[in-house]
């Protein structure tokens, strides 16, 4: 039997830290930008972000502020 690394939400995302993240909206948005900071209520700073719609590039933005309750998901890239 493989033997699982435990690890915590936040551990996860302080491992994606100043790595390129995908950040899934439940108004259907992704955002891909760099991981910048993050805080327990999972409000999430990204950098060099791109907003994404339909599988295609909207927007380019720079700097962002995500608030945690509007994210469904957030992988790396």
């Amino acid at each position: 039997m493989l033997k699982m690394e435990q690890s915590r939400p936040l551990d996860m995302l302080n491992r994606a830290r100043n790595n390129t993240v995908l950040v899934d909206l439940k108004n259907g948005l992704r955002y891909v930008g760099k991981l910048q900071a993050f805080d327990i209520h999972i409000n999430v700073v990204l950098e060099e972000a791109e907003e994404h719609k339909d599988g295609e590039l909207k927007r380019k933005l720079g700097n962002v502020f995500i608030r945690g309750d509007t994210i469904i998901t957030i992988s790396p890239a």
